[in-house]
């Protein structure tokens, strides 16, 4: 039951970034200062936790290797 939610919220998210009302379907309007863009921000978020949940990391799409861990040995001499 948990998937279909997620790919609701992340269905949602991107029709809301991708704006196909051309503006008129906003949470907070754009034209206000500083936190005119704080929805398209947070439908961003939503949706890359969407993508995380199902195995698309994007952020870390360009990262090497395999493992996201990264150990360093330095010597305290």
């Amino acid at each position: 039951m948990k998937k279909p939610i997620v790919f609701g919220l992340g269905l949602l998210s991107a029709l809301y970034i991708l704006n196909p009302t051309a503006g008129l379907f906003e949470i907070i309007p754009d034209n206000l200062p500083f936190i005119g863009n704080l929805d398209e921000a947070a439908a961003v978020a939503l949706l890359l936790m969407c993508l995380k949940y199902f195995g698309i990391d994007l952020p870390n799409i360009f990262r090497r290797g395999e493992t996201d861990e990264r150990t360093i040995d330095v010597d305290s001499t």
